[in-house]
């Protein structure tokens, strides 16, 4: 973000406060208000940060009006149409699409280090079998700094390389543990003659007693999915890493806490609930209904999967995951399905409705995502660890960025306090 001689003017009173203006290298301009509570001797209020930049980043750029995402400067449909997902993480991590010896040695490092310290099996057998795989992430990969200690100096920059290509390579295949352990079947190891998506699917539902082949159109599948999950700007968990982050903790712990803050409903849960809403629904007679009940402002209802909070036109990533789940449910032939029959006409209402096309209200990359894992064998409840694993590079993109960065702080934000001025303390007797 360069520097700039403009300034905006805030007054306050009888004072006024000029404030720099930051010019980014795409986007709105940016006020500087870091001196302003020492000059001014006020804070800014602004809930949830939705107009309040915390850094200044080069990864990922999204213009919410236009529907678009860029990777490092490249279009997501271009990515997603030419590249894979381990192209995708080498670009992330180091800014740059990579040429064939740089990928395959990325994608050698990457293949080499997907098994995990085997006494960490002992940290799946001690949860219940009914736990929730995020909760079982959550555990698992926090854990991983007392088994690899020798990638948890974040002052060190070679650490920092070891412990990003772990969490990579590994993440898999703790996911595809956790999903084993809920379902009560072996384990399977990962296989260094598969893909990154295709181990991750043969690690998820090959069972020791026959053989199971990937079919490449699901590993595809699963690849994109992986893809268009990789990075979203400053969301709430790519936001909670930082923060935990800032503090120096180390990385596994750091990506431990970006998993606990993608299980809300609200984040990483969105494809669940978007599923489990077209359960609800059932049959596509009632969509009139539900429609109805979403378009009643005094209904509480509201359709999950579609509309989004950053875009305001269709969800780029929606895009491509429509194609893809057309290439799936092709391939399975479950087109008949009840659930699929709902899905496919609520898009195809979204996509003609005047109220939904006027509030643009396009169907998202949560409602795709989410057919397209069912339509694979995949529970609802595995929908949020095959986001995190996901989204787990670029967590750790904007953690190794975060930490190079010179201007990098500990977070620590400022509140607005409503609660009761100093009183003094009354004995017991007396209150």
């Amino acid at each position: 973000m360069a520097n700039s001689t403009e300034t905006a003017k805030l007054t306050i009173g009888d004072k006024e406060i000029e404030l720099p203006i930051m010019k980014p290298s795409v986007g709105p301009d940016v006020l500087d208000i870091r001196k302003l509570y020492a000059e001014a001797d006020v804070f800014t209020y602004d809930p949830g940060f939705t107009s309040t930049a915390a850094c200044s980043s080069t990864i990922t750029y999204i213009d919410g009006d236009e529907g678009e995402l860029l990777y490092r400067g490249y279009p997501i449909e271009q990515l997603a149409e030419k590249s894979h997902f381990l192209e995708c993480c080498f670009l992330l991590l180091y800014g740059e699409l990579p040429s064939a010896a740089a990928l395959e040695d990325f994608e050698s490092r990457v293949t080499h280090h997907t098994m995990i310290h085997e006494q960490m099996q002992y940290f799946f057998r001690g949860f219940r079998r009914d736990a929730h795989p995020m909760a079982i992430m959550v555990g698992v990969v926090g854990a991983m700094s007392a088994f690899y200690h020798d990638s948890t100096d974040i002052n060190d920059p070679w650490q920092r390389e070891v412990a990003a290509i772990r969490m990579i390579a590994k993440m898999p295949t703790i996911a595809a543990m956790a999903y084993k352990y809920s379902v009560g079947q072996p384990f399977v190891y990962p296989k260094n003659s598969l893909d990154y998506a295709g181990n991750f699917l043969h690690m998820c539902f090959a069972v020791p007693a026959e053989e199971y082949v990937v079919d490449p159109i699901l590993s595809r599948a699963m690849d994109r999915i992986m893809m268009l999950h990789a990075d979203h700007e400053q969301n709430a968990s790519t936001s909670t890493v930082r923060l935990a982050s800032s503090s120096g903790a180390n990385p596994f712990a750091s990506i431990a806490a970006g998993i606990a803050c993608l299980w809300g409903p609200a984040h990483g849960g969105a494809n669940q609930a978007c599923l489990e809403m077209l359960r609800e629904i059932g049959t596509v007679d009632r969509i009139p209904e539900f429609i109805a009940r979403a378009k009643d402002k005094d209904d509480p209802f509201r359709l999950m999967g579609f509309g989004h909070r950053v875009y305001k036109n269709f969800d780029p990533r929606a895009k491509v995951m429509k194609q893809s789940a057309d290439e799936v449910l092709g391939l399975l032939g479950i087109e008949d399905n009840e659930t699929l029959k709902v899905a496919k006409e609520l898009e195809r209402i979204a996509l003609e409705d005047e109220y939904f096309v006027s509030k643009k209200l396009y169907p998202n990359v949560d409602f795709y995502s989410g057919i397209i894992l069912e339509a694979m064998g995949f529970p609802t409840s595995m929908f949020t660890p095959i986001f995190a694993l996901s989204r787990t590079v670029g967590w750790i993109s904007q953690w190794k960025e975060m930490i190079s960065d010179p201007e990098q702080k500990i977070g620590r934000p400022r509140q607005r306090y409503t609660g009761a001025p100093r009183r003094d303390y009354a004995e017991i007797e007396s209150r």
